[in-house]
């Protein structure tokens, strides 16, 4: 299964964005493979549509599942639509690897 998780930056130790469409980085994690990429957002300095520009490309990745602080009514909207399972976490303090770790138990 994918999940993925929006990031502040580019590796383990980088902590998770509350924001989902602006955020810096998407994490792609494959919990079957255990393998991790990590996907630069090209709509974080969007004017507008940030949010369904993202969802659109996080969807076009394969997510089943989708972690972020806030999710916009839109996005939640569409992921609904593609049966894409939203996990919010307010912790603004976790690092990717530790939100791997609780994905993987």
């Amino acid at each position: 299964m994918k999940v993925v998780i929006t990031s502040t930056g580019n590796t383990p130790d980088s902590l998770l964005d509350s924001r989902f469409g602006r955020c810096s980085y998407f994490v792609v994690f494959d919990t079957e493979t255990g393998s991790t990429e990590y996907i630069p957002n090209a709509n974080i300095d969007s004017v507008e549509g940030a949010g369904v520009a993202s969802a659109k490309l996080v969807a076009s990745r394969g997510a089943q599942k989708v972690v972020s602080g806030e999710f916009g009514f839109k996005v939640k909207e569409i992921f609904d639509s593609l049966g894409i399972q939203l996990i919010i976490i307010k912790d603004a303090n976790r690092t990717i690897k530790d939100i791997i770790t609780l994905i993987q138990k």
